[in-house]
């Protein structure tokens, strides 16, 4: 039977997983990714080093799997979003470190657009806020920098992309520049709904359309690989970003279906059908996937603080030894105790977008201790997605109709603490996989479904299963009082409310 390589390449490291047709894990690769801080708010990579590891990781799978090229029937691509390289099209050589979607060096210049009425443009076309995130303002810094006059960008002799797209580039030998719908809704330079760059916005941002890449599918050729990297052509057959190739692999193919990956961060993304819904409460609308030529839209919400806050009992507090030991702590604290930990450590995100908030405890007595704080911290994960859900909803008139199951994925998915509470407080069920790899079976799905070797998609959603489902067990009078809880926190820590 025919194998598939997935590739994740991610913030912190990057993997390469071999499953087989049935999407069954066969051997993985993993290196980890160093960050570069080259001053306060801005985080870089380095791209040779991403690259050295995909090809290195890719090889090491194939090896452990016993694989060779002629086994494999596709390369699914997934990474990291909004992350921004600039390279020279003769050389293949980056033009400087590839900045981060963390990196904030570009917040002058959003708050600029911002202050000339121009957010409300953006967001009709691109359906998401003016922020550094995105990868346009980091675009334009990369040219100013180093093609100031746009010269040899208008003249297509350097070249944007995502991280996907230098890969593919590179694993192609430089004859495929492309990226698919999902990262290229990321860049605050493409229109969601007519599915192409805009001319406004790369006017807007001073961004030369013959650098940008060409879009299409999520799922489709898009080259092959050079025959020296892996001992054989491979196609790559799939491109999707992280939360998207996530949502994929947690069958989320039908509109109020939900899925939240919880890392560092937490990423909702709610699927919205072949409706594109405009929110009205600062959350972001975007491509969850296309396929067939047909895109799939969806609500999304970012949580900049989630694994994170548990990262700070350890590190900062030290009132834990490992991740792990954050569920017996917490299990530990007084039910009478009602502490609040708003996680603003680097602002909040969706649906509040305050940059300049910061954390703060809430609640404490004289009898509240470690026991109550890192309680505190496991439910401000589940505070904060309600408060994406509450806000889909809000949006979203269609959500409130059924009750929402949430599927769930990421590290901080182990905590039984917190995804019981989760499913308390936002008063739905918590499913959480039985194959927690989910963005890398996304990946791996749209090539082998591109391939013929994967079921469609009512076939690859029927075969998701639960390894274990959380039921509300909160009565509503508790539920409210602590919802009204977390809210007064939140107001008292917004800097712009």
């Amino acid at each position: 039977m025919p194998a598939i390589i997935a590739i994740d390449q991610g913030t912190t490291s990057t993997r390469a997983i071999a499953f087989d047709a049935q999407l069954r894990p066969l051997a993985q690769a993993q290196q980890e990714l160093r960050q570069i801080y080259p001053a306060p708010g801005e985080v870089e990579h380095n791209p040779e080093e991403i690259w050295n590891a995909t090809v290195a990781t890719v090889r090491a799978a194939m090896e452990k799997a016993g694989l060779k090229a002629s086994d494999i029937a596709g390369i699914g691509i997934t990474n990291q979003r909004e992350t921004t390289l600039v390279w020279d099209r003769e050389t293949g050589k980056p033009v400087h470190n590839a900045i981060v979607w963390q990196d904030r060096r570009t917040a002058v210049a959003c708050d600029e657009l911002r202050r000339a009425g121009l957010e409300a443009t953006v967001a009709a076309k691109t359906g998401l806020v003016l922020d550094p995130y995105f990868s346009a303002s980091k675009l334009a810094w990369l040219l100013n920098r180093y093609d100031k006059d746009r010269a040899r960008a208008r003249a297509g002799k350097l070249l944007f992309g995502t991280i996907d797209t230098f890969l593919l580039w590179r694993l192609t030998g430089g004859r495929v520049h492309a990226t698919d719908a999902t990262n290229a809704a990321r860049t605050l330079l493409f229109d969601i709904e007519r599915g192409q760059w805009d001319d406004e916005l790369c006017r807007l941002f001073d961004v030369p359309p013959a650098m940008l890449p060409q879009v299409r599918d999520c799922g489709g050729p898009f080259g092959t690989t050079e025959v020296t990297l892996f001992g054989g052509e491979i196609s790559v057959l799939g491109i999707a970003g992280d939360q998207q190739a996530a949502t994929i692999g947690q069958g989320c193919f039908k509109p109020g279906m939900m899925k939240s990956t919880y890392g560092t961060g937490c990423f909702a993304l709610l699927n919205t059908g072949a409706q594109r819904v405009i929110s009205r409460n600062r959350l972001l609308s975007t491509i969850a996937y296309q396929l067939d030529g047909k895109r799939t839209y969806a609500l999304e919400g970012a949580i900049f603080i989630a694994g994170a806050a548990v990262q700070w009992l350890r590190d900062s507090l030290k009132i834990i030894a490992r991740a792990a030991d954050a569920d017996t702590l917490a299990a530990k604290a007084n039910p009478l105790e009602q502490v609040y930990l708003v996680p603003a450590f680097v602002g909040l995100g969706a649906p509040y977008w305050d940059a300049q908030a910061r954390a703060a405890l809430f609640g404490l007595t004289r009898n509240a201790g470690a026991a109550e704080i890192a309680r505190a911290a496991l439910e401000s994960v589940g505070y904060q997605t309600r408060d994406l859900l509450e806000a889909m909803r809000a949006d979203w008139p269609a959500a409130s109709g059924t009750q929402t199951v949430l599927r769930v994925d990421g590290g901080m998915t182990a905590s039984d603490i917190t995804m019981q509470f989760l499913a308390d407080i936002i008063g739905g069920p918590v499913e959480r996989p039985a194959v927690l790899e989910t963005t890398a079976i996304g990946a791996a799905y749209l090539a082998g479904r591109t391939a013929g070797v994967c079921a469609d998609l009512e076939e690859f959603a029927a075969g998701w299963r639960a390894q274990r489902r959380y039921e509300p067990a909160m009565e509503a009078a508790t539920r409210g009082r602590k919802w009204a809880g977390w809210q007064d926190a939140v107001r008292r820590t917004l800097t712009n409310r």
